[in-house]
């Protein structure tokens, strides 16, 4: 693949970094990455990897855009209400960048179809609000062997990690099992948070594909916006993880 006239233009300044540059920008160009939720994380996480050039977008989402998204959920506008917002995110993402093809999946990961629409899909960001999701995503990428970008927020905090499924610790190493869902009404999130969290996911995709920099694996970084501190968490393979953890005997 050789980059356009255009393409150099446009993603003039990914070449001159030479930890990207012209092979790190077509093997972008040729990536394939999936969304698991278009609303907080997912939306600004799918700007920047249309942005960047990612040449197939998945989006997993059977939500209908309520008014109560619009306050963080960037990748829809007021005109999207009532819509589907998997066809609001296409269209969003499409006009940034027609380079990066979005294909939409109206429909709730589970554990049935999972493995049909992972298949296809080099890299997931987990971009879901609610821990049964979570952890579905973290076995269905296990049993693909499909790295994954994980993320959560609540009110002012939020955290995130990635994972090489075998290599590297994963969800279930941090957390055995889904908690309980908080009773009442959601805690938030403040609107900007998701956008700081999923963006260091979207960054996370493209250091995957391209081959740079040192990915945020066995660590986790958790995100306090209320005092704005960030920490470096060490995490280990836990041997008794029930998903990843070795076999007794």
């Amino acid at each position: 693949m050789s980059l356009t006239a255009f393409q150099q233009q446009r993603y003039a300044r990914h070449l001159t970094l030479p930890e990207i540059g012209a092979a790190g920008q077509e093997r972008l160009l040729a990536a394939r990455v999936l969304l698991v939720g278009v609303g907080g994380l997912g939306s600004p996480a799918g700007f920047y990897l249309a942005a960047a050039g990612v040449g197939l977008l998945g989006v997993v989402d059977s939500d209908v855009l309520e008014a109560s998204n619009l306050q963080r959920q960037i990748a829809h506008t007021t005109a999207d209400l009532g819509l589907q917002k998997i066809a609001s995110a296409q269209r969003t993402f499409e006009a940034l960048n027609p380079d990066c093809r979005v294909r939409g999946f109206a429909e709730r990961l589970t554990a049935a179809n999972a493995p049909r629409i992972l298949e296809e899909f080099d890299f997931v960001v987990d971009a879901t609000d609610n821990f049964d999701s979570k952890f579905l995503i973290a076995d269905a990428c296990h049993a693909a062997g499909k790295p994954y970008s994980h993320a959560g927020i609540l009110a002012f905090f939020g955290q995130t990690m990635t994972v090489i499924p075998g290599r590297t610790a994963c969800y279930r190493c941090l957390f055995d099992g889904p908690p309980a869902e908080p009773a009442g009404p959601p805690q938030g999130p403040v609107g900007a948070l998701p956008g700081i969290l999923g963006s260091i996911q979207a960054l996370e995709a493209i250091k995957f594909i391209t081959g740079c920099g040192t990915l945020l694996t066995d660590r986790l970084l958790t995100c306090d916006a209320l005092q704005m501190q960030f920490r470096v968490v060490a995490v280990r393979r836990n041997p008794h993880c029930r998903l990843c953890g070795h076999p007794p005997g």
